[in-house]
């Protein structure tokens, strides 16, 4: 009999040591050529696909690289370049230009980033791919035909990582000046052309296996995509020559639409056990003897170790079923989303560090169980590791505190509510704050330099002294303050100089949270975060944002945001315990803020930001799971915040995911100010705001920081006109788009202070008052 074999569908490509953030970021500075960042990128492709091959991977990915995201890679090699940057002649400056705006005086080239979103409910993002009017696609597979070619020249033969075309053209938009009642769809037909050209050429060029990502087959499709999507199984399966096909679904169950992919006439299906493990019956009896199975059961979105019993149960079934030539074992989706290799962590708990697996670590097992495949228990290493871990786990102590379960137990509804509606809330903070219209204000952070990151590591190597860092971390405060202050902001923020990330600090606060050393994912381009790890019930030892606050408002008269972020992101951003309900553990997270505002507002803060972007991405993938989260979570977030007085202004964040859908929910929140991305979409957010009747304070950004491009005046005050269409002036605030951490502060203080001089013109012209 043959051996079940092990595949992958996607490796990080950011490096064990982040090789691929420094490459990228010194190319943007202009201190390296793009031959030097190219070679940065090949070493990492190889030192992926070597890892791969060493841990026993049969079936290694190709394509999966990125030097910013697959997407938009894929909008390349489709020819999906909206016209404004076609003037830029370089392919690779045309590319970033894409994805991070491009401003250069000497050619006069100004163009702004393409929208980004997050990538279903992930917290990576991904640039939506913009179709036009007159959109005439081209195929170029230079990057794919490269890379093939480089694994090659290893002695290696890849699958190719395709995003299927029903997906590219769901997670598309249509371009500015579309007809409003043209379809998506209506680009169909020519992209299966180029699709069916890059299929037969991949066959030519002698490859035998393909992975065509559809990941939208997880999500709740009309009649009609169904209908296309059989259409396009149709064409592509009836294509010859061409490789086999996978066709590879992920992050969740399949559901309605699992006929569907079972009769695509492919060679292989991907399906996510993990999440979808309700599709495992159907799957079991429909399976055409046609069709391979890539059965998706070690966990690529989370970082704990797999219990390998209990996979090796789901994979025995299967085995038995369909035998071990019709199946391959792999992760739930691509590894991108977990860090890269557990080995390099040398201060890991070590109590905890055995409970956790990395993306190297997966690899391993992966093979563990595709070459235990049919064995009843096995008895080997592997598996003996996995069973002690299980136990050490389950048996810790330090995972369930009593006291915690009997408060989240304690609850009541009237924990949830402020003690009065907005409008008379509003009143007496108006009153308190005595602010302009239209006030000023940013997001929180601000730029964490080289000397913020140097006086960090310096503390931490145990280089300098903690009375040392602390005077530098009080002075950084104080220049903070006072440029806002000579920018002439209405409203302060502390800039956050003492966190590294606005998940990591309050995981590094809490008993309950573990935290690497080198635990990096991917967010966007070369932007990586460090999720903490959230292992056991929480606790807060001490106030955690106090004393900063409390310092940073003695040295202004001004308002000064308190900072916190909420419980949901930092449920979302974290690597989540699996060993109890989700909102569960975002009720203990809810709890202890309160305390943390409780004792904000004691020390006199009068206004606190607590950050919700994550709200939307934690939604269920389909409408129909949406209202059992959507209670918990905004409870959740009412649960944090309705302590607190009337006089004390509540602020939340919000960005990059589509809020139209839920802003029901987003209103029972209850925060008096909500400030969110809209820049990047031209304000077209807010329409969804206007039919709703928001009925809050609203901060739509008015510029975009994630990308190195300063705006205008006059272009913020564009946005504040169309702001003001939908929203009244008295209640906009004017703000970026999100935190100003990893931007310069030359390109930050000329941003606001074209966005200060904004809010005045806006003033005058909107509000009828001196500029």
């Amino acid at each position: 009999m043959m051996a079940t074999t092990a595949g992958c569908l996607g490796y990080p490509r950011i490096g064990k040591a982040r090789e691929l953030k420094r490459a990228l970021e010194l190319y943007w500075q202009g201190r390296s050529t793009p031959d030097e960042l190219e070679r940065v990128a090949s070493a990492l492709r190889r030192e992926n696909w070597l890892t791969m091959r060493d841990a026993g991977v049969d079936h290694l990915p190709s394509n999966d690289f990125s030097l910013y995201d697959h997407v938009l890679d894929m909008a390349v090699t489709l020819g999906v370049v909206p016209a404004r940057y076609r003037a830029i002649e370089d392919p690779l400056d045309r590319y970033f230009a894409m994805a991070r705006g491009r401003q250069d005086a000497a050619t006069g080239i100004d163009v702004p980033a393409m929208e980004m979103t997050k990538w279903f409910d992930t917290n990576y993002h991904y640039i939506v791919p913009e179709l036009e009017a007159d959109q005439a696609f081209r195929l170029d597979g230079s990057k794919i035909f490269r890379e093939l070619r480089e694994a090659r020249a290893l002695g290696l033969r890849t699958r190719p990582v395709i995003l299927g075309p029903c997906s590219f053209l769901l997670l598309s938009k249509l371009g500015s000046g579309m007809e409003p009642s043209r379809s998506r769809w209506s680009f169909l037909e020519p992209l299966l052309r180029l699709y069916e050209e890059l299929f037969i050429r991949l066959a030519a060029e002698g490859v035998t296996d393909v992975q065509l990502d559809e990941p939208c087959l997880v999500l709740e499709l009309d009649e009609q995509a169904q209908d296309l999507y059989e259409l396009t199984f149709e064409r592509l399966s009836r294509l010859a020559p061409r490789p086999k096909i996978l066709l590879t679904t992920y992050f969740g169950p399949l559901r309605e639409n699992l006929p569907l992919a079972l009769r695509s006439g492919f060679e292989g299906l991907h399906v996510d056990v993990v999440r979808g493990e309700e599709d495992v019956e159907a799957i079991l009896d429909g399976l055409p003897p046609s069709m391979s199975l890539s059965l998706g059961v070690v966990d690529g979105r989370n970082v704990w170790r797999t219990h390998l019993d209990i996979a090796n149960e789901q994979v025995a079934r299967f085995r038995t079923r369909f035998g071990a030539d019709r199946l391959q074992v792999a992760p739930s989706c691509s590894l991108l989303h977990v860090p890269v290799d557990l080995s390099t962590e040398a201060r890991l708990d070590p109590e905890i560090r055995p409970w956790l697996a990395f993306a190297a670590q997966k690899l391993g097992e992966v093979r563990a169980l595709a070459d235990a495949a049919g064995t009843p228990t096995p008895q080997n290493d592997a598996f003996a590791s996995s069973r002690l871990a299980a136990s050490s786990r389950r048996l810790s102590l330090r995972t369930r505190k009593p006291e915690v379960r009997a408060r989240v137990s304690a609850i009541e509804p009237g924990m949830l509510r402020r003690a009065s509606e907005f409008d008379a809330r509003s009143e007496k903070q108006r009153a308190r704050f005595a602010l302009p219209p239209l006030p000023t204000t940013t997001i929180g952070s601000f730029p964490q330099t080289s000397d913020v990151r140097g006086a960090r590591a310096a503390f931490r190597a145990g280089k300098a002294t903690e009375a040392e860092y602390e005077a530098f971390l009080r002075a950084e405060t104080r220049r903070c303050v006072e440029k806002q202050e000579a920018l002439g902001l209405d409203v302060l923020v502390h800039g956050e100089f003492e966190r590294t990330d606005m998940v990591e600090y309050f995981g590094e606060k809490l008993d309950g949270f573990a935290i690497t050393e080198n635990g990096w994912v991917q967010s966007y381009g070369s932007r990586c975060v460090k999720p903490p790890i959230l292992f056991g019930d929480l606790t807060r030892p001490s106030p955690m944002t106090v004393p900063w606050s409390r310092y940073a408002q003695s040295l202004t008269n001004r308002p000064m945001k308190g900072m916190l972020t909420g419980p949901v992101t930092i449920l979302q951003w974290s690597f989540v315990r699996n060993d109890l309900p989700r909102e569960d553990t975002c009720r203990q997270i809810a709890l202890v803020l309160r305390d943390e505002l409780a004792d904000l507002e004691s020390a006199g803060l009068g206004m606190v930001q607590v950050d919700e972007p994550a709200i939307r991405e934690g939604l269920p993938l389909r409408k129909r799971d949406w209202n059992t989260y959507l209670r918990w979570a905004v409870d959740a977030f009412r649960l944090a915040t309705a302590g607190v007085r009337d006089e004390t202004q509540i602020h939340s964040h919000m960005c990059y995911s589509e809020f139209g859908d839920i802003l029901s929910s987003i209103a029972e929140m209850d925060a008096d100010v909500l400030s969110m991305e809209t820049s990047r979409s031209r304000m077209e957010l807010l329409a969804d705001f206007a039919r709703f009747d928001y009925p809050n304070d609203i901060g739509p950004g008015v510029y975009d920081i994630h990308s190195p491009r300063v705006p205008t005046s006059t272009e913020m005050v564009d946005l504040l006109r169309l702001a003001a269409r939908v929203v009244p002036p008295r209640r906009l605030w004017v703000n970026p788009d999100c935190g100003l951490k990893t931007r310069a502060w030359p390109e930050v203080e000329r941003a606001l202070a074209e966005m200060v001089a904004a809010a005045r013109i806006a003033r005058a012209e909107l509000g009828g008052l001196p500029s």
